[in-house]
């Protein structure tokens, strides 16, 4: 392994979910979690209140889409609101709400089978996934890339943000040789370290004068 790519993974490698208090596992509750993670990150604010916003929904029981659906709209707003998401909490918490009755009706509260309908194709997984409300391409993106942690058929999961990291740091860009740096359990850490990297020139070149 590149001696930048394990500085990489050692200052910068912690995956978004784990931030937000996700132990990623292929179970309903995590996925779910994942997916509200994934949209609380799509909105133009920082990676920093999105996290923050996400541990105060779960801790408030929106952790399960049956938990989120109880909660209130006022309860979702207020949740976003004491991880200071105040820009977006309105439509969000209303997203979020739509987010867990489809969840439930359509795959009977469990994630993995989207997964089953799209056949472990991750061109069909990102269809599926942008029919949830708030989840477009930059949704899509933050989902796969940690969930290859857990769906090998997703991996390598190497999107734009990835690739801009790398690149910075003078690493390869093309997917196959990229992931090929790591174990493939590593692939979601070191595609959030790189994004860290492409949001952060700063950080960059820390790691390249390291």
């Amino acid at each position: 392994m590149d001696t930048v790519v394990k500085k990489l993974l050692h200052e910068s490698g912690e995956t978004f979910a784990e931030e937000a208090g996700i132990p990623l596992k292929d179970q309903p509750a995590a996925l779910f979690k994942l997916l509200v993670l994934a949209n609380l990150l799509s909105a133009r604010i920082s990676s920093d209140i999105a996290i923050a916003a996400a541990r105060e929904l779960f801790e408030a029981g929106g952790g399960t889409p049956r938990g989120m659906s109880k909660l209130t709209w006022q309860e979702r707003v207020d949740a976003l609101g004491r991880g200071h998401y105040v820009r977006y909490d309105e439509s969000t918490a209303s997203r979020l709400g739509d987010t867990a009755e489809i969840v439930q009706d359509r795959y009977g509260g469990d994630l993995r089978r989207l997964a089953i309908d799209a056949g472990r194709d991750p061109h069909k997984a990102a269809e599926l996934l942008q029919e949830f409300p708030g989840i477009g391409p930059t949704g899509v993106d933050i989902f796969c890339r940690e969930a290859q942690s857990i769906w090998p058929w997703l991996r390598p999961y190497i999107d734009g943000q990835v690739r801009k990291g790398a690149e910075r740091l003078g690493l390869p860009t093309d997917a196959g040789e990229l992931a090929s740096k790591v174990p493939d359990k590593d692939l979601a850490r070191l595609s959030a370290a790189l994004v860290r990297v492409a949001r952060d020139k700063k950080l960059a070149e820390a790691l390249k004068a390291a």
